[in-house]
């Protein structure tokens, strides 16, 4: 199996981590752009960054309220990008399985 096969998209680790943390969420939920930027110890425009790159394949949804010091911003997984985060486990689940080749 071809390691081409890897969602490149989510391969990133930054992108993995927050598929990963928006996955574990029941669908539907949401979680705030702070807390968001904690539980994935990344920075407020690294992780901006990030999220617009997934919200541009349709992984994620990034929703702002409000202005100034009352907006709010909460990010979810779309079922689109959880479906994409259980295809590329399990990619990398057979991946990892596959034997190694005898020298």
């Amino acid at each position: 199996m071809p390691v081409d096969e890897l969602d490149p998209l989510i391969h990133a680790v930054a992108r993995l981590r927050i598929m990963v943390v928006l996955s574990a969420l029941t669908p539907g939920d949401e979680i705030s752009f702070p807390r968001l930027g904690e539980v994935t110890d990344l920075t407020a425009g690294n992780l901006l960054t990030h999220l617009r790159r997934l919200a541009e394949a349709g992984y994620v949804t990034v929703e702002k309220s409000g202005q100034g010091s009352m907006s709010r911003t909460l990010v979810a997984a779309t079922d689109e990008g959880r479906r994409a985060l259980e295809h590329y486990r399990a990619t990398l689940g057979r991946l990892l399985a596959t034997p190694e080749p005898s020298p």
